[in-house]
């Protein structure tokens, strides 16, 4: 008599490990499957060519303005970079705490049991995007625009040290000021919250600091994320075109270099808390 025995597949289930791909792959899944994060990607694309376009046509309307020590090419092409802080600043505040008000920051956490590298790919993925839809968004300011150069007399050249370092360094403020968003929002983990502490401090408090006529005060708003960190898009004849700050104590990449040094300052306080508070 002889007995057969049946192999029964085996179900358990097989625990991958969570490399840093498979994380940043996770993570560009759940930022492209909100359609809320590409409206305000698109937003903030959009921006900088009208508000590029707006500014130029402005200028060929004055006769007086066309050719002025002020018509700096590089700046109109950038005039957007305001308002499309507010909207990329905004996006990396939700991609945070969007998690944490749904609840489906435990389900990644369990997912990722390393907190910090989970942190990371999130970060990356954001910054990434903005970073690369600035890039666009500024190409598509110096095309749109470009008609309208030789009606103003202006132009922009990027073997001009003043005109490249405002135009490539507009996507680099603008992925540094989505760190530095980002890092809030996982700071106060509240969406609300961190979109108004965030657009408050960078557009408000750091203006009115810089008009208290007081020099000390003056020269710590200088030192701030913003003020700072626009320095690297501020042109010689016409200054900065996102803070009233006047003041020039700061070189165009010291600025910019402070600024990344208030990034990591908030992304350090950020990781510190994911680590010792309940998800």
């Amino acid at each position: 008599m002889t007995t057969t025995s049946t192999a029964r597949p085996d179900r358990r289930a097989v625990a991958h490990p969570t490399s840093a791909r498979r994380l940043l792959t996770a993570e560009w899944v759940k930022f492209r499957s909100l359609r809320s994060n590409w409206w305000v990607l698109g937003l903030g694309v959009l921006s900088i060519p009208l508000f590029a376009v707006s500014r130029v046509v402005s200028i060929a309307r004055v006769p007086e303005a066309v050719g002025a020590a002020g018509t700096v090419g590089a700046v109109y092409v950038t005039a957007g970079v305001a308002l499309t802080q507010l909207a990329f600043c905004t996006l990396a505040v939700l991609a945070v705490t969007t998690e944490y008000g749904t609840g489906q920051i435990r389900s990644t956490f369990a997912a990722a049991p390393r907190r910090l590298h989970a942190l990371g790919a999130k970060l990356a993925v954001t910054v990434l995007v903005v970073l690369l839809a600035s890039l666009v968004a500024v190409a598509l300011a110096w095309a749109a625009s470009a008609p309208w150069f030789a009606r103003i007399g202006t132009s922009v050249d990027l073997l001009r040290g003043e005109d490249a370092r405002i135009v490539l360094g507009a996507p680099l403020y603008l992925a540094a000021a989505s760190a530095l968003a980002f890092g809030v929002g996982t700071i106060v983990r509240n969406s609300a919250a961190g979109v108004a502490l965030v657009l408050g401090l960078l557009l408000v408090v750091e203006n009115l600091l810089s008009l208290v006529p007081w020099a000390s005060v003056q020269t710590f708003a200088a030192h701030l994320p913003v003020t700072a960190g626009s320095a690297l898009l501020r042109a010689e004849a016409v200054g900065s075109v996102l803070t009233t700050s006047g003041s020039s104590a700061l070189s165009p990449w010291g600025g910019f270099a402070v600024m990344l040094a208030w990034v990591a300052a908030v992304l350090v306080v950020a990781a510190v808390l994911v680590r010792r508070r309940d998800a």
